[in-house]
């Protein structure tokens, strides 16, 4: 199991990490310069009863946004998404990211450009659903949040965090008409109360109207203990009927991370390019199931 002391060794790579070619190895952790986005517009697909969830009366169309976690589950999302709901599907996330970055209004201080702003996105695809998967970003990594980190100053890294989702929420809702699913994030080995408090603020904002989330989190934390971290977690029924993502079928439990790695689940090494992950990965398949699931159980728009 990876130690949290080890945290100072990967930190450079996480911040901007998303995954790479598994043959390329590891890399040196990224020069801090803007991440590459990924905005990527997928067409519907027949439905499909395989990821469990409920196929709305309508196929919705979804917009995807979010940091290094995002980038990472794009492509696994979008596929569940038109192949359980047949859903028109965008995705444009940003490694290194948080709230801010997407807010209009940040110029040269955010990492996401203009065109991929979260409102300018919605007034131009009109979705039906915007789903916000981050972290938190707690180092102060992106300009925009003024260098106030969790660390130095956590209650005002909580204030600043709830305000730019207070104000988020309210760009998208001045530009369409789309309900916001907030993702809760799984469990964070160095500073569990972090996000547990970051998950509190995204299910403050979901119990008004417009907006639900996805405890897409739960699904790679231990049953019955949510915010303990975890590399390794007994498979599931489906994972058992697919090997590839049952990686340790002898002892019945699959890997969510890789030993260098305790936040991303891409079982591809973190490369200094951010890109979708390219190998089977059990903990994004697992999110993105419940993201789906939430979707399909909330409706068509």
């Amino acid at each position: 199991m990876r130690k949290p002391w080890l945290v100072g060794v990967v930190l450079a790579a996480v911040l901007l990490g998303a995954c790479g070619d598994p043959a390329s190895g590891p890399k040196a952790a990224a020069p801090l310069e803007a991440p590459q986005g990924s905005a990527t517009t997928q067409q519907r697909a027949p439905a499909s009863p395989s990821s469990g969830a409920k196929s709305p009366a309508r196929a919705p169309s979804v917009l995807y946004l979010g940091d290094s976690l995002a980038m990472e589950a794009q492509k696994v999302l979008g596929q569940e998404v038109r192949r359980a709901l047949r859903a028109a599907y965008t995705s444009a996330p940003y490694s290194g990211t948080t709230l801010c970055d997407y807010l209009e209004g940040t110029g040269e201080r955010s990492l996401v450009p203009a065109a991929d702003k979260a409102a300018a996105l919605v007034r131009r695809l009109r979705p039906d659903f915007v789903v916000l998967q981050f972290w938190g970003n707690a180092w102060g990594y992106t300009p925009c949040m003024d260098g106030i980190t969790h660390a130095a100053s956590p209650e005002k890294y909580f204030k600043r965090y709830a305000a730019d989702m207070r104000r988020l929420s309210d760009q998208i809702a001045a530009a369409g008409d789309a309900r916001i699913v907030w993702v809760l994030q799984g469990p964070d080995p160095v500073s569990p109360d972090r996000v547990r408090r970051v998950n509190a603020l995204y299910e403050e904002q979901a119990a008004t109207p417009g907006h639900v989330v996805a405890d897409a989190g739960a699904t790679v934390a231990p049953a019955g203990s949510r915010y303990t971290w975890t590399q390794y977690l007994p498979c599931t029924a489906y994972e058992r009927e697919h090997p590839d993502y049952c990686t340790q079928p002898d002892r019945d439990r699959t890997a969510l991370h890789l030993d260098e790695d305790y936040l991303h689940f891409c079982l591809a090494p973190t490369t200094s390019t951010p890109k979708p992950c390219p190998v089977r990965s059990p903990g994004i398949l697992r999110m993105a199931r419940e993201i789906t699931r939430v979707i399909g159980e909330t409706g068509g728009g």
